[in-house]
């Protein structure tokens, strides 16, 4: 049953300018001023976080947007924080808006006496009252398992579809999608059959994390404009590797597509001193100004999905029909044109 209050929407520090785009874009879609709840996230001296809400909002519907994107901990703990304060505020319900979700590689032991950090996050989501979550692009799928709330997971690969049949349509019948591990295979074929391209696999080896050891693709690239496809690129060493390989094994460009754009130092740099002729990420991370001013570097918007995602929810109405290109082709309203 829908509501008959209108969706609320409360903003950490994480990634304001996405979320006051996605109350732009609710305001659009509602005819009707949306605007984020009025209340204050700050930090006493000693850094702890403290919230206040300024408005009613007992019974509202609410939705918080906030990243758990550097500084992980300070973001991740505003949302506990926030979700707190709601939940005694008396909000009916509270939903998580998860653009980016942290500790997200953290999803299973990989060597003896290790966490599973992001199993531990997710309870501390479900105990800090929030009743469902609404991301994108976990790193894991099964990361949807962990929590013992609704967990709606968003995906980039159809905003990328539309992006590449935009900025590729000359190029299209030599393009080839490129998972750059065999972790990533199932994303890149999901966007090279919404394309219609083929796909290959570049298959790595790493010493230890963050570096890698080998790399060896298997497919033939020769003559291809190669598009690499992945959820996070952090320092973005593998990406620049990848691309040199594939440059190698006779492709004529590479290009990269990346839902979370982390870009720790040195990734703008590297990218800069790359033979990668661009990496496109979306905006669920703030771009620093670093990343803002590298050439190479093009962010697409999130906002349409995500403010159609948070209707949909509020109104009782599906999510997953927004992984259809033809569904969010009109979302983004003529800013991709379709080859």
């Amino acid at each position: 049953m829908a509501s008959v209050n209108e969706p609320k929407l409360i903003s950490g520090n994480a990634n304001r300018p996405l979320s006051q785009a996605v109350a732009r874009r609710m305001s659009m879609h509602r005819g009707m001023n949306v605007s984020l709840v009025d209340a204050r996230v700050e930090r006493f001296n000693d850094q702890e976080i403290f919230v206040e809400v300024y408005e009613n909002i007992r019974g509202e519907d609410m939705f918080i947007i906030q990243s758990t994107s550097n500084p992980a901990n300070d973001n991740l703990m505003e949302l506990l924080v926030m979700a707190d304060a709601l939940r005694r505020s008396s909000a009916a319900r509270i939903t998580a808006v998860i653009p980016y979700f942290g500790y997200a590689r953290q999803d299973r032991r990989t060597k003896s006496r290790t966490p599973i950090s992001a199993k531990l996050v997710a309870n501390l989501i479900t105990q800090a009252g929030i009743d469902r979550v609404l991301t994108m692009d976990l790193h894991a799928a099964q990361i949807q398992g962990f929590f013992d709330i609704p967990v709606d997971n968003l995906y980039a690969a159809p905003i990328f579809g539309l992006d590449i049949l935009h900025h590729f349509r000359e190029h299209r019948q030599d393009l080839m999608m490129v998972s750059p591990d065999i972790g990533g295979v199932a994303r890149a074929r999901d966007l090279a059959q919404r394309l219609g391209v083929p796909l290959a696999v570049v298959d790595k080896r790493r010493e230890k994390a963050g570096e890698v050891a080998d790399m060896t693709v298997i497919g033939d690239v020769a003559g291809k404009t190669c598009i690499v496809v992945d959820d996070i690129a952090d320092t973005a060493g593998t990406l620049c590797k990848a691309a040199e390989v594939l440059q190698e094994a006779g492709a004529t460009e590479v290009h990269s597509y990346v839902t979370h754009g982390v870009l720790s130092d040195p990734a703008v740099a590297r990218l800069e001193n790359s033979v990668m002729k661009s990496l496109v990420i979306t905006d669920s991370i703030q771009p620093t100004q670093k990343i803002k001013d590298c050439s190479r570097i093009r962010i697409v918007p999130t906002a349409p999905i995500f403010a159609q995602a948070i209707l949909n929810t509020w109104s009782g109405t599906s999510v997953s029909s927004l992984i259809d290109q033809e569904t969010l082709s009109p979302i983004y309203e003529g800013m991709y044109s379709a080859a």
